[in-house]
C-alpha cells in the first residue's frame, strides 16, 4: 500500500508536480531559444537552456510542431489574460490599451518564424491561428470598448483591424535593424485619441 510523502503529497502528485514543473520548464526555456533562433532552433540547445535531458522534452512533445504549438499558447494565453489586469490597474482605460499592445508587440516581434509556421499546411498551426484569434479578438475588444466608454478614442475602430495593422507594421522588423514598428504604432495610437483626451 503507497504512503505518504513526508511532504503530505502521494507519490504519483508529486510526479505529476514535477512532471508539469519540467513542462514550464522546457516551455520558458523554448521560449527563449526561439527569440534568438527561431522555431528550428536544435532541440538539443533547448534542452541545455532548459537544464533536462533531451527524453524529457519528447516525453512531453513528441515532435516540432507540438512543442512549437505549446510555447505560442502558451504566451497567447499570458497575453489574453493580461489585458483585464492591465484594465483594473492602469490609470486609464486607454493607458491599458497602450500598455496591453506593447505585449501584443513583443510577441509579434520576437515570434521568429512564427509567421511561416502559422502559415504552413500543418493543422496544428491553422488551429494555432485560430486560437490566437479567438483568445486575443476578445481581449483588445474590451480595451477598445472601455477606452470608448471613458472618452479616450472615437468609436468605430475594430479589434482584427487593430491587430491586424499593428502586424502588418510589424512585419520587416527582423530584417532591418533601422526599422522600429513601435514608433509607427505609437503614432496609430495616437490617431485614435479624440483630439480632446491628447
Amino acid at each position: 500500500m503507497a504512503t505518504d510523502s513526508p511532504t503530505g503529497e502521494s507519490p504519483s502528485r508529486g510526479k505529476r508536480a514535477d512532471a508539469q514543473r519540467n513542462r514550464e520548464t522546457v516551455l520558458a526555456a523554448a521560449a527563449e531559444v526561439f527569440v534568438t533562433s527561431g522555431v528550428d532552433a536544435p532541440i538539443r540547445r533547448i534542452a541545455a537552456e532548459a537544464g533536462v535531458g533531451m527524453a524529457t522534452i519528447y516525453r512531453h512533445f513528441p515532435t516540432r510542431a507540438d512543442l512549437v504549438t505549446a510555447v505560442y499558447r502558451h504566451q497567447i494565453e499570458a497575453c489574453a489574460e493580461a489585458g483585464p489586469s492591465l484594465l483594473a490597474a492602469a490609470d486609464s482605460p486607454f493607458e491599458a490599451l497602450r500598455q496591453w499592445i506593447d505585449l501584443f508587440v513583443d510577441f509579434l516581434v520576437t515570434k521568429h518564424g512564427l509567421a511561416d509556421a502559422l502559415q504552413s499546411d500543418n493543422e496544428r498551426f491553422a488551429a494555432l491561428h485560430a486560437y490566437f484569434l479567438d483568445r486575443l479578438l476578445p481581449v483588445c475588444a474590451l480595451l477598445l470598448d472601455a477606452s470608448v466608454e471613458a472618452g479616450d478614442i472615437r468609436p468605430g475602430t475594430q479589434p482584427y483591424e487593430l491587430m491586424r495593422g499593428i502586424g502588418n507594421l510589424c512585419v520587416g522588423r527582423d530584417g532591418d535593424p533601422r526599422y522600429d514598428p513601435r514608433r509607427l504604432i505609437a503614432l496609430l495610437l495616437q490617431g485614435l485619441q479624440r483630439p480632446d483626451a491628447t
